[in-house]
């Protein structure tokens, strides 16, 4: 499923025949004003996707909601214009994208052990590097795949919508910042001042087995199932039904509980045990299956798409007179130059791990064509179907499989550098394929309204490279203030980075062993099966469809995380029936409005959390405990809290349904 997530309920109306700001028409886009607030934003949201990632295995989509903040902000001045405001959101959401494709990789070097805290300067030229190759990528592809062919791009005609609705900017941050302030307290509350547990569980034995039930107590978790829709909500839940209902009670049956260590025998530790240890991997099996079926799935597409890019590398286009201002890209020979300085210093990374010129040079030239591939891949994707269905994660396991068994053929199985030399390969290539599919969108929307691609292209590299810039930092306050990855003693309840964990597992299993390929291969059955259903409700023209990696995703996080989800898309289904049942079928306007809304309040709990967890894990590495806490055990009993978060779903049904014609 997509890493970042996409709007779910919202709709996708066709664009105008023709630009908004005409092609004869030239207004300021790339301003002092509008790089500085994309930048801004870009490390901003940078830094709060970074937290989310790790927390639940998804990031948000950004465009959106940095063109509201965007026209709040610019309102401020004597003069803006859309175009500026099209320039602050594709900055800014370049640091979404970019946390992204950090976040699922580069943690897996701490998590195998190569790294003992995350390195500057390594991670900010991986980041950087692998960031701005995806903008370079993806120039080639601009015209075939925005132009030429009728694809969707359902976030870039969204956030064109937006922005041409400007009028609503300045009112509808305030659902932005309101539900900020809201996920911000509910996070402080729970991780700062200890009222309450973040997840409530109960599990026991019945007879040879165990069940098992519990759900994390997350605004944030409950915003990202409404932004997703009911669709990817149902399959993520789905998933974690898969794994907890039925593959943690079959194994425990089979096994016996004798196979459990003393030291986990409560039915919940049981339960959370045999799914870390054994269940989890039938994610990775399904997460190569649906990587590598997103590329069957988009052969003849993507063919065509890279053969038309290739003919404009080879026409060389220079972006000079007798071309119109809307289809000038960076010139081409700019772009083969960029690509060439960032694979030098990328050769010379590769070359510190692994100590052998051929090796680091083989490593160099299988990142550019994955690079280059996965990105083709993700760009068609982000048309085809948006970001939740981009396969970021399955192409980028893809990556680090492949990778892996190349290098255990060159450096055998015993290397103890093998599983860090691939995830290095599969962190360029994530990075490449996140901005890629993100960068197509905002091109997309300024396609719609008329905006200078080039100047596009160029605010993507800003946000990116400033963006890679605070990475480091925040992986840093969260790997000390919460931890990363496996529980420890003083972490007991990391963030899972489900993502980033499932890499390393994939490439420690190729070099070493102990990886469970029964489970894997019982899951990568699972998403055959997965694929075989969707393709008969896509034949049957259904609604409902089954895009394996959302099932896949489900699968290797813990159900606590699916169950908020789920309970978010519901949310989001009913809260759209009841507008519809009021009129919005009838009246365009309302139905906008009320999705804008809904999304706006859902984006606004996220980034309060976001934020707010990673400032309290300032005072935790800081002062080596929280400093905030009044009680040393939660004293409020899960009752009271679900009533709470209960409160908070009635809100967020409100910003949707609530909305009339003014």
């Amino acid at each position: 499923m997509s890493d970042p997530v996409a709007p779910g309920p919202g709709r996708n109306p066709a664009p105008a025949a023709g630009p908004r700001i005409p092609a004869s028409v030239s207004l300021p886009e790339l301003t002092p004003k509008a790089l500085t607030l994309g930048i801004v934003l870009s490390m901003a949201l940078a830094s709060a996707n970074a937290y989310l990632g790790l927390f639940a295995g998804m990031t948000v989509s950004a465009s959106i909601p940095a063109a509201v903040i965007s026209m709040a902000v610019l309102r401020l001045f004597r003069r803006s214009n859309i175009l500026e405001n099209n320039l602050v959101q594709t900055a800014a959401s370049a640091g979404e994208s970019l946390a992204a494709g950090v976040i699922f990789t580069i943690p897996a070097l701490v998590i195998l052990g190569y790294w003992q805290h995350f390195d500057y300067w390594e991670t900010t030229m991986i980041a950087a590097l692998g960031g701005v190759v995806g903008v370079f990528f993806t120039i080639p592809l601009r015209r075939a795949l925005i132009v030429d062919q009728p694809l969707r791009f359902p976030e870039g005609v969204a956030t064109a919508e937006v922005l041409q609705s400007g009028e609503e900017g300045g009112k509808s941050v305030w659902y932005l910042a309101v539900a900020a302030l809201i996920g911000g307290s509910f996070k402080f509350g729970e991780a700062g001042l200890n009222l309450w547990s973040a997840t409530y569980e109960k599990a026991r034995y019945v007879g040879n087995t165990v069940l098992y039930g519990g759900s994390n107590l997350s605004p944030a978790l409950l915003a990202v199932g409404y932004i997703v829709g009911l669709n990817i909500a149902v399959l993520v839940f789905a998933g974690g039904a898969i794994s907890w209902f039925i593959g943690i009670p079959i194994w425990l049956a089979q096994h016996g509980h004798g196979a459990i260590p003393t030291d986990q025998a409560g039915a919940a530790d049981a339960a959370n045990w045999i799914w870390s240890n054994y269940i989890r991997y039938m994610g990775i099996g399904a997460m190569v299956v649906g990587g590598l079926w997103a590329l069957v799935n988009l052969r003849g597409s993507l063919v065509m798409g890279i053969q038309s890019g290739l003919r404009t590398f080879r026409a060389g286009s220079e972006g000079g007179e007798g071309i119109p201002r809307t289809e000038r890209d960076v010139p081409m020979h700019y772009v083969l130059w960029a690509i060439a300085f960032s694979v030098v210093p990328l050769f010379f990374v590769y070359l510190y791990v692994v100590k052998v010129v051929g090796v680091a040079l083989l490593m160099a030239v299988l990142m550019i064509i994955a690079g280059f591939l996965f990105s083709a891949v993700a760009g068609y994707m982000a048309g085809l179907v948006g970001s939740s269905n981009n396969p970021i994660s399955g192409v980028t396991i893809a990556t680090i499989l492949s990778a892996s068994l190349l290098l255990v053929a060159l450096m055998g199985t015993g290397s103890h550098v093998g599983p860090s030399a691939a995830i290095f390969i599969g962190a360029v290539v994530c990075c490449a394929a996140a901005i890629a599919g993100d960068n197509m969108q905002d091109l997309k929307a300024g396609h719609i309204l008329g905006a200078t691609p080039w100047k596009q292209q160029t605010a993507q590299v800003l946000g990116t490279v400033t963006a890679a810039f605070v990475m480091a930092p925040v992986l840093t306050l969260l790997q000390k203030g919460y931890g990363i990855g496996e529980p420890t003693l003083s972490h007991p309840n990391p963030l899972t980075a489900p993502q980033a964990t499932l890499m390393a597992s994939v490439a420690k299993g190729v070099f070493h062993g102990g990886l469970p390929w029964g489970m894997a291969f019982i899951g990568a059955v699972i998403a055959v099966l997965i694929i075989a259903f969707d393709q008969v409700q896509a034949s049957r023209g259904a609604s409902f469809r089954a895009p394996v990696l959302a099932v896949a995703v489900g699968i290797y996080l813990p159900i606590e995380l699916s169950v908020p989800i789920f309970f978010g898309g519901v949310i989001a289904h009913f809260a759209k029936r009841f507008q519809m049942s009021r009129g919005a079928a009838r009246d365009p306007e309302i139905e906008g409005a009320s999705d804008r809304n809904g999304l706006l309040f859902a984006s606004g709990l996220i980034t309060g959390e976001a934020l707010v967890g990673i400032l309290l894990a300032v005072p935790l590495v800081a002062a080596g405990r929280n400093i905030f806490a009044i009680f040393e055990a939660p004293p409020f009993a899960w009752p009271g809290v679900i009533l709470l978060f209960g409160v908070m779903a009635a809100l967020l049904w409100s910003a949707t349904s609530g909305t009339r014609r003014r």
